[in-house]
């Protein structure tokens, strides 16, 4: 084995002297700027002023005229092993901006939210904005009834039967009910919206309580979600 490697060396630096004396020159510096160099499949030690066809399928060693190591190529790769390496290299970049969005975030959020209270503050804003939305579809639903209320008093003449009564008042009665459709409609839209609202508020504070530092957590609470259902959204 030491012989091996000994003969080893003996080509590699032969190879080097065998470059450097057919290397012609002009003004006194080389056209040789740097040597490849690899063991082939036979064990032999080959050199060259390029890329060894040879050994596409290893490592190969790129050394300055003097001997000293510059790089390190490796081995040539498949069209299926490039498809590969492209392909972790693509999720690799496609992970990093993830991460590098997700901290653009943050940074965003705590400009926003620089407090827990500031946070508490505009959820609860949102939510009563909605609330008014939605008081304003409630109130118009009472107005549809009290309309409803005067036509059923004079279907009364007719017996309640829509069919007896004159066109206008059908056509009234028929208005009444798709516009109290409509707003019953709009509510349970605006109620879903109110979810969706508190359901972010509840996400952003989840992240936020990781990003506030300890003396801005001190003392802040979470506020539990807001629920359709609850006192504050239905009469």
């Amino acid at each position: 084995m030491a012989r091996l490697t000994t003969l080893s060396n003996l080509a590699l630096a032969a190879g080097l002297m065998l470059l450097a004396q057919t290397a012609s020159a002009q003004g006194g510096q080389p056209l040789v700027r740097e040597v490849f160099t690899c063991v082939d499949a036979q064990g032999r030690t080959l050199t060259a002023d390029r890329p060894i066809a040879a050994c596409s399928d290893r490592e190969q060693r790129v050394l300055s005229p003097g001997g000293t190591v510059i790089r390190v190529l490796g081995p040539t790769l498949t069209a299926r092993e490039q498809a590969e390496q492209e392909e972790r290299e693509r999720l690799a970049m496609q992970e990093a901006q993830r991460a590098l969005e997700e901290r653009r975030r943050a940074r965003a959020l705590l400009v926003r939210y620089p407090t827990p209270a500031a946070h508490d503050r505009e959820r609860t804003e949102a939510l009563a904005q909605i609330d008014v939305v939605i008081q304003a579809a409630r109130n118009r639903v009472e107005e549809l009834a009290q309309e409803r209320t005067k036509v059923d008093q004079e279907l009364e003449f007719y017996g309640r039967d829509l069919s007896r009564a004159p066109d206008s008042l059908r056509r009234q009665a028929e208005g009444i009910e798709q516009s109290t459709k409509v707003q019953l409609r709009f509510i349970a839209d605006q109620n879903e919206e109110k979810r969706r609202v508190s359901a972010r508020f509840d996400e952003e504070r989840a992240q936020l309580m990781r990003l506030w530092p300890p003396s801005v957590l001190k003392g802040a609470t979470t506020p539990a979600s807001v629920s359709p259902a609850s006192p504050s959204t239905r009469r």
